[in-house]
């Protein structure tokens, strides 16, 4: 009898093989059953987007902009939650919207596809929500603490598309089982916030914490669920 290969190339080829299957060729099939409209969040993230980039080089519009979206830890904490949900397709004032368009439409719309619209906004604004309220439990505790960071960073904005993007894949991975997907898009976000550890950075760190938890507690119950 012909001993079974049970070495690591074998492993790696399957999984790489039902992370191509369950992903890639998954989300392929539902685009084409549901054309578009299958990536609707992504497009209109997309266009909201750039149309508030647009708004904010101009000084009226802007203001209107930062008075509806801008979140910071120093405002009252009712004001922030209000402001959150127009906060995630805000992009960063310091860099053009470009670099972070392609993640977002890949993001929105990879889950979209494979895990539904609803699920798709909820950890989006769960990513957001949980960066945002780390960000005033790390100032509340304060620089004396390695997770406390100085008061002065509660006048920094919030982190906008970041947090909802790096949330989504790494849902998507802890759900869909999807190593690629985590090196590529994941572990980059989780180093460079490590490298940099401004506040942005950890609330993605937070984010990134709190999705994974989440998806990595709903995929044991479903392999619980599955198994009875």
């Amino acid at each position: 009898m012909a001993v079974r290969d049970r070495g690591v190339l074998p492993r790696l080829r399957g999984v790489l093989r039902r992370e191509w299957q369950d992903v890639a060729v998954a989300a392929w099939r539902e685009l084409r059953s549901r054309g578009v409209a299958g990536i609707a969040l992504a497009v209109g993230g997309t266009l909201a987007m750039l149309v508030l980039h647009g708004l904010e080089q101009i000084p009226d519009p802007d203001r209107v902009v930062r008075m509806l979206g801008e979140v910071r830890a120093d405002q009252p904490l009712w004001q922030s939650l209000l402001r959150t949900p127009l906060s995630v397709f805000i992009p960063t004032r310091d860099q053009p919207p470009w670099g972070g368009v392609p993640r977002l439409v890949l993001a929105f719309g990879l889950a979209q596809l494979l895990v539904g619209w609803r699920r798709t906004l909820l950890v989006a604004y769960g990513a957001t929500l949980a960066g945002t309220l780390g960000a005033r439990v790390m100032i509340a505790i304060g620089p004396g603490h390695w997770a406390g960071v100085p008061a002065s960073y509660a006048h920094a904005v919030d982190t906008g598309a970041s947090a909802a993007v790096v949330g989504l894949f790494t849902y998507l991975a802890v759900r869909l089982r999807a190593p690629v997907l985590c090196l590529a898009f994941v572990v980059p976000t989780v180093v460079g916030s490590l490298l940099n550890p401004n506040l942005a950075g950890r609330e993605h760190l937070v984010a990134v914490a709190v999705v994974a938890g989440v998806a990595a507690l709903r995929q044991g119950r479903g392999g619980l669920a599955r198994s009875g």
